[in-house]
C-alpha cells in the first residue's frame, strides 16, 4: 500500500480527531485564536451525531446541575455550567442563530439551534486557516520518548498514509457506542445487544488511542444517555427523534414479571438506563387516553416537532395494542413472555391512585382514563458516560498526571455524568473550546 512522506504541509498547530460538535468547536476556536488546524473525520461527512440533535442546554446553575446529575465529577460539571455562556458566544461568533431559553428536564435551560448550520459555519471557519480530511482513520498517535503526543499517523480514504506532526491533539471521535464489545465492557453486559441511537462511526477510536498513549478510563458502568424505543423496530437515523418514546414520563413501565421497577416520571433517559438492568432488557410501556392525548402526540420540549409516537411505532411493526381496561392485560398472548395477570393487578392499583414504594413523583395522576396504549419497548444508546478521564481543560489524565499534548472532548470523555444526564451538545462545545484554548496558550 502506498504511503506519503511527511512534509511541511503535514504539520499543524492543533490536530483534531473527529468532526462532530466537540471537534468542530475545538477547531473553530483554535482558528479564531490564530492556530493552524487539521481536522480528521472517519465518516465521509462532518457533523457526527450532532446532526440528529437540536438543543444546547445544561443545568441553569451549579445547584441545578447537581440536582440533575448528583454523582457527576464536580470539576467537570462546574466546567460545563461555567462555560455555557462562552458556548453560546461561539454560536454567535459563527453566525449561528439560536432560539430563546426554554426549560429542559425541569432543572435545565437551553436554546434550540440548527446543528447543520453550525457544522457548515464551523467548516467555513476552519478552512480559513486549516484543513479538513474526511473518510480517514487514525491508525496511531505519535508519542515521543518523553511520553508526549506529537501527532498521528492516518490512513486516508484512498488507501494512502499520512503522518501529521502537531504539538497538541484533541480526541473528539464521538464515543464508543457503535462498538458492541466496548458497550458490554464499559456500560453494561446487556448493552452489547441494544439498539444504536447514534451515528455508526462512533466506534471507540478516541478511547483506544488514549489508552495507547497512557490515558485512563473513567466511569466504567456509569450509565449512558439514550431513550426508550419500540422493541424490534429498525432505528434509522431519520427516526432517532420520532421513535424515541419521551412520553414514558407520563406512563408506567412493566418488566417481564409484571412489576414496575423505576419511577418513570423522573425522565425517559433514566428509565432507559433502568430497563437495561431488567430481564432481557425489554418491557411494556402503558399510558391511558389522557397521557396519549397530552404527551404521546405532543412535543417533548417547546419548539420540538410533535409526532404520534404510538401510531408510528405500530406502522413500523412494533408490538402495539390498545386495551380497554386493566383486566385485558390478564389475557396477554403467552408468547409475549409477560406475567399479564401481574400487570393487570398493578395497573388496577395505579388507576385507583393507590401509593407504592416507587411513587410517581413528577406526575402522580392515576392512569384512570381508558383505553390504554401499550408499546413493548427496549433501550437505545446515544452515547456512553464512561470514557477518557480528563480535567476541566480537557487534558487527558494518565497514571502520573496529564498526558502531554493530548486532550479529549465530547462523548469521548468519561465521568461528567453518572447515571444522570444534563445535555450532550453543551459539554461538547465547552470541552472542545477549553481544549483548544489550553493547547494554543501552551504554544505562545
Amino acid at each position: 500500500m502506498p504511503s506519503s512522506t511527511p512534509s511541511e504541509s503535514d504539520a499543524a498547530d492543533l490536530l483534531v480527531l473527529g468532526g462532530g460538535m466537540a471537534g468542530l468547536s475545538a477547531a473553530a476556536r483554535a482558528v479564531a485564536l490564530g492556530a493552524r488546524v487539521l481536522v480528521v473525520e472517519r465518516a465521509p461527512r462532518l457533523g457526527g451525531s450532532a446532526l440528529y440533535a437540536g438543543y444546547l442546554w445544561t443545568g441553569t446553575t451549579g445547584e441545578a446541575m447537581h440536582a440533575l446529575n448528583p454523582h457527576g465529577a464536580p470539576e467537570l460539571t462546574a466546567a460545563v455550567v461555567d462555560g455555557f455562556p462562552a458556548a453560546l458566544a461561539l454560536l454567535a461568533d459563527l453566525g449561528v442563530s439560536y432560539g430563546p431559553p426554554v426549560t429542559v428536564l425541569r432543572h435545565g435551560t437551553g436554546h434550540q439551534f440548527d446543528t447543520a448550520q453550525f457544522v457548515d459555519a464551523a467548516r467555513r471557519r476552519v478552512t480559513t486557516n486549516g484543513e479538513i480530511v474526511t473518510g480517514a482513520r487514525t491508525e496511531r498517535l505519535r508519542v515521543d520518548d518523553g511520553g508526549a503526543v506529537t501527532g498521528a499517523d492516518l490512513l486516508l480514504a484512498d488507501g494512502t498514509r499520512r503522518s501529521v506532526r502537531a504539538p497538541a491533539t484533541v480526541l473528539a471521535t464521538g464515543g464508543f457506542q457503535a462498538d458492541a464489545g466496548l458497550r458490554a465492557d464499559l456500560v453494561h453486559p446487556q448493552a452489547e445487544r441494544i439498539a444504536l441511537r447514534s451515528n455508526e462511526w462512533s466506534r471507540g477510536d478516541g478511547l483506544r488511542l488514549a489508552r495507547q498513549a497512557g490515558g485512563r478510563v473513567a466511569n466504567r458502568g456509569g450509565g449512558f444517555y439514550g431513550h426508550l424505543i419500540p422493541a424490534g423496530v429498525a432505528l434509522e437515523p431519520e427516526l432517532f427523534v420520532d421513535l424515541a418514546l419521551y412520553y414514558s414520563e407520563h406512563a408506567v413501565l412493566f418488566n417481564l414479571k409484571g412489576e414496575r421497577f423505576v419511577d418513570e416520571t423522573a425522565g425517559d433517559h433514566l428509565t432507559t438506563m433502568a430497563l437495561l438492568d431488567q430481564p432481557e432488557a425489554r418491557g411494556l410501556l402503558v399510558t391511558d387516553a389522557h397521557g396519549y392525548r397530552e404527551w404521546g402526540v405532543g412535543a417533548y420540549v417547546e419548539g420540538a416537532p410533535a409526532t404520534d409516537k404510538f401510531a408510528l411505532a405500530r406502522r413500523r411493526g412494533g408490538r402495539c395494542v390498545v386495551a380497554e381496561s386493566p383486566a385485558d392485560f390478564a389475557e396477554m398472548p403467552p408468547e409475549w413472555g409477560y406475567d399479564g395477570a401481574a400487570v393487570a393487578r398493578e395497573l388496577t392499583r395505579i388507576a385507583a391512585g393507590a401509593p407504592d414504594g416507587l411513587g410517581r413523583r413528577y406526575d402522580p395522576r392515576p392512569l384512570d382514563r381508558p383505553p390504554y396504549y401499550v408499546v413493548e419497548v427496549a433501550p437505545a444508546i446515544t452515547f456512553p458516560f464512561a470514557g477518557i478521564e480528563v480535567d476541566r481543560a480537557g487534558r487527558v489524565r494518565g497514571e502520573t498526571g496529564p498526558v502531554a499534548g493530548l486532550y479529549a472532548a465530547g462523548s469521548d470523555i468519561g465521568g461528567l455524568y453518572a447515571h444522570a444526564y444534563a445535555g450532550g451538545l453543551a459539554p461538547a462545545v465547552v470541552f472542545g473550546m477549553a481544549a483548544a484554548e489550553h493547547a494554543v496558550r501552551r504554544m505562545t
